[in-house]
């Protein structure tokens, strides 16, 4: 499915409005407003009309893959190893 959606060569930097747009991420108008007004998704404002670009459109949609358990797995503890610290020895004892 999201193989069809992928631009072809010779229609790589379309530009499209936001009826299109429902279609290629498949969510619904006030869904698409709510996520260009917080900044998440990329678009294009002339006068009271909003425009996205179809190959930014299926970058946003890929770019938001979910990652695998293995993958969340490493990062996590690569996290946890980085930012281990240690307590100070006080010299102080009571």
């Amino acid at each position: 499915m999201v193989a069809e959606l992928q631009p072809q060569p010779s229609d790589k930097h379309v530009l499209v409005e936001i009826e299109d747009a429902c279609r290629i991420i498949r969510k619904a108008k006030p869904t698409i407003y709510t996520l260009v007004r917080k900044g998440l998704l990329p678009a294009y404002k002339k006068g009271k009309k909003l425009y996205f670009y179809e190959d930014e459109l299926l970058a946003w949609i890929e770019n938001g893959r979910r990652k695998t358990a293995e993958q969340t797995y490493e990062e996590m503890l690569a996290n946890m190893q980085s930012g281990v610290r240690h307590k100070p020895k006080s010299s102080v004892q009571f």
